[in-house]
């Protein structure tokens, strides 16, 4: 299947939530029980984030597919109650992330 087909053609997420690539997403009680009743990536993505939190990148590794992809689908299941979604505070005076957190994710994902 097309990965644009997976997401309806949408690049964003409907809410509008901004959701940076280093954001652990983790299962609510809600998503834990309704989860059988998903499509297989939203099944997936409730397993994965329900065994321990796991990051939006992370989740799109997984997956196969672009980041992209894997923060529309989270946001969706965000949006459904499903999934609680940790952002990481901004620590930049540019809203961005410090350094420090971007190699460390860097050196995380070279261990893949």
């Amino acid at each position: 299947m097309p990965v644009y087909a997976l997401t309806r053609g949408r690049t964003h997420t409907e809410s509008g939530m901004d959701m940076p690539v280093e954001a652990m997403v983790t299962v609510s009680g809600h998503g834990a029980r309704l989860a059988t009743t998903l499509d297989f990536e939203y099944r997936t993505i409730i397993e994965l984030g329900g065994r321990r939190p796991v990051s939006v990148i992370e989740i799109g590794a997984a997956l196969g597919v672009p980041v992209g992809v894997a923060r529309v689908l989270v946001s969706d299941l965000a949006d459904a109650g499903y999934l609680v979604v940790h952002a990481p505070p901004p620590t930049t005076t540019a809203g961005g992330p410090s350094r420090a957190l971007l190699e460390r994710l860097l050196d995380g994902l070279r261990t893949l």
